[in-house]
């Protein structure tokens, strides 16, 4: 009787062959000189332990055990006193760069869509001196208009230079800075702005003309709108005794001798710095009020957990400003003399959607070092460098694969596999090719996705965990931990406890770790939600010491290294017809590793025995198969034809299977969406978190329908 003999392993017998010498060759020279086994150990050591003898904490970093840090440099305990430091240190280096847009063009999709493409220019910067001197103008012109300090201003604008440039003005004039997410509701503008009493607004001509012009007749105390752009604007149309000005007159008129010998109030550590807005998943925004202290605290916690951040870094700034890491980060980075480049999703890579075919996307024009990104972005590079990979011919795809599982062996053991890392050249080549560090948070990273980030970037993912409430601090992971599913230990500027949750099943008494809810404190935890009434904020509260402390809704479980993972949230429980819990965004996060799904929200009635789901499928995985089913049409004809429903419940049982999903939390029906989900569309927020309220409202009939018009 014959042998039969696969072709594909006897071609590879030769590259395992090779492999395999190289790692006998090169593996003992290169533990001991790369240092990988104090990596080993750093990875493996505890990095947080109980103040007390109890389960649920508190938990602090070994590192900083005894106190909670404050700051990073003695007496910088403002935020204009770490600007005036920077500018002290980094005086003539680059400090904020944007690309002009030399030309646009329109182009016609085969669907018969137009979209508008950018061909860009080279990074034009100003140095810290020079950012100095436009801060001063700044604030010198808005003093001239009247605004006071300690009196709130607002920014609703896109990321951009001009944002950082304004919150800088505001942190060294004393004027307590309210922001909004450029993608926040009209209506839910005009309500903070109202709440807050603002006077003066910076916004940019494009949010002034599509969004705030319907809705300045309802914000009562607005008599200057500050717009950034250098663009002429009529005056017609807006409400009489507004005033509009671009940015560039008023630093003019700050630079006015009579003004720019204005005497400012600087602030104190406990003035207000910002109310930030938060989009938030249900209801109406919420403002966070955040002093000096608060935000000097979390970015000294943020900072110790980027080793040897300075100016030689680059970091790429494209997610939106108004969020609390993004804020973060580009106020730690300009403190530490780093470079900041500004992009947007639409013009990020060389693939983005804005632009121009065969011109360069800003990561291969700035070529960042550093970067932060949320899961949904993550996920996106993610599903895009597989399916490139599966249009590899046979030998390209056999040796992808092979590196890659040999790096993912590599990694588990808390190694690396420097020769695998030049076959991922090209793939590294989407961000630049030089980063050294991402950071993840917003929402849960995925095991696989944080792994694939690993491999193919060959660079560290921290994966952090903070809220508004807490000035984006909490934990962070360490460059050395190379587990995956976790966000570290607490920061050393906070300690976090865990509170039991009986209805959920979490308590710090539950095997093999203690899990609950999860409380912050420390000095990074904010004043609480701006309200009018003054009315309690009921998640926020100060313990016998003195310390805040913020409830955060989530539930976490504490490893043995003082490590925490975030296993649910408490908003996401329902309870179905038979009394079975379900977590939707356990669920959720299972099914996100479909390879036939792009995005997923679970939902469920509490009088109903199943739990259904909404999904927005991957457009080439999910045609490929329509095709291969003899299926025609448009997307939306794909999306809505019932067999290409049965095949994804098919994709979304394997993969419920393979994450050891109960069966009653398994969607028993699914309806699924040809658009995306974005901001825009206001069904998840800026941080890509899904708005659960909107999302019922929107598929109701597709509820209705798939729980029998019931």
């Amino acid at each position: 009787m014959g042998v039969k003999v696969d072709l594909q392993t006897v071609l590879l017998l030769p590259v395992h062959l090779l492999v395999w010498l190289y790692s006998l060759l090169t593996f003992l020279p290169w533990y001991f000189l790369s240092g990988a086994q104090q990596k080993r150990a750093l990875a493996k050591r505890t990095k947080a332990k109980s103040t007390s003898d109890r389960p649920e904490g508190p938990y602090r970093s070994v590192d900083r055990f005894d106190s909670l840090a404050q700051m990073d440099f003695a007496g910088k305990d403002t935020l204009d006193k770490l600007f005036n430091h920077a500018v002290e240190r980094f005086g003539p280096n680059q400090c904020l760069g944007t690309r002009a847009v030399l030309s646009e063009e329109n182009e016609t999709q085969p669907s018969g869509k137009v979209f508008k493409k950018l061909i860009l220019g080279d990074y034009k910067w100003i140095t810290y001196q020079e950012m100095d001197v436009i801060v001063s103008h700044f604030g010198s012109g808005l003093a001239a208009l009247g605004q006071q300090p300690r009196s709130t201003i607002a920014i609703f604008c896109e990321t951009r230079a001009e944002w950082m440039i304004t919150a800088q003005t505001c942190f060294r004039h004393n004027f307590p800075l309210v922001t909004f997410y450029a993608t926040l509701g009209e209506e839910a503008v005009a309500f903070g702005l109202n709440e807050c009493g603002v006077t003066h607004l910076v916004t940019s001509t494009e949010l002034l003309e599509t969004k705030l012009k319907n809705v300045l007749p309802q914000i009562h105390n607005l008599k200057h709108i500050i717009y950034v752009d250098n663009k002429k604007i009529s005056t017609e149309g807006y409400p009489a005794g507004l005033q509009l000005h671009s940015m560039d007159a008023v630093q003019r008129l700050g630079a006015m001798p009579e003004n720019s010998m204005r005497e400012m109030v600087k602030p104190t550590p406990e003035d207000l710095a910002v109310i930030m807005y938060t989009s938030g998943s249900t209801g109406r925004p919420k403002g966070v009020m955040i002093v000096h202290s608060n935000l000097i605290a979390g970015m000294t916690g943020q900072c110790e957990r980027i080793p040897g951040l300075g100016p030689m870094d680059t970091y790429i700034a494209y997610l939106p400003l108004a969020h609390v890491l993004e804020m973060t980060a580009e106020i730690s980075c300009v403190t530490y003399g780093c470079r900041i480049g500004y992009s947007s999703p639409q013009t990020l890579s060389d693939q983005s959607t804005k632009i121009k075919k065969g011109s360069k996307g800003d990561c291969s024009v700035l070529r960042p070092t550093l970067m932060a990104a949320v899961p949904e972005i993550m996920d996106r590079i993610n599903k895009n460098v597989m399916s490139k990979v599966q249009e590899m011919n046979c030998v390209q795809r056999t040796l992808f694969k092979l590196a890659y599982n040999y790096k993912l062996d590599q990694i588990k053991k808390g190694y690396d596999a420097p020769l695998c890392n030049t076959l991922f050249r090209k793939v590294r080549a989407l961000l630049g090719g030089n980063v050294r560090m991402m950071l993840s948070g917003g929402a849960p990273l995925s095991s696989v996705t944080q792994r694939f980030m690993n491999i193919c970037f060959c660079c560290p993912v921290g994966q952090g965990y903070g809220l508004t409430e807490t000035c984006g601090a909490g934990t962070i992971t360490e460059v050395a931990d190379y587990s995956t599913g976790r966000v570290g230990a607490p920061l050393i500027c906070c300690e976090i406890k865990l509170r039991d949750w009986a209805e959920g099943g979490y308590t710090s008494k539950d095997k093999p770790h203690p899990r609950g809810e999860i409380l912050i404190g420390g000095p990074n935890v904010t004043l609480g939600y701006y309200r009018k009434d003054g009315s309690i904020n009921n998640d926020f509260f100060v313990d016998e010491k003195g310390q805040r402390w913020f409830c955060t809704g989530d539930v976490g479980e504490i490893h043995a290294d003082g490590c925490l993972q975030i296993v649910d949230r408490k908003k996401d429980l329902v309870k179905l017809q038979a009394g079975e819990y379900v977590s939707l965004g356990k669920v959720e996060s299972a099914l996100k590793n479909c390879p036939l799904i792009d995005n997923i929200c679970a939902y469920a009635n509490s009088d109903q025995s199943y739990v259904i789901s909404f999904v927005v499928p991957n457009q080439k995985k999910l045609t490929a198969m329509a095709s291969l089913k003899g299926i025609t049409g448009t997307w939306e004809d794909i999306c809505h034809h019932p067999l290409m429903e049965m095949e994804v419940l098919r994709a979304i049982k394997e993969v419920a299977a393979s994450s050891k999903l109960q069966r009653f939390e398994i969607p028993a029906k699914v309806h699924l969406s040809p658009e995306p989900w974005t901001p825009e569309t206001g069904l998840v927020t800026d941080a890509f978190k899904l708005k659960r309220k909107e999302l019922k409202n929107h598929y109701l009939h597709a509820i209705e329908r798939m729980y029998g018009r019931k």
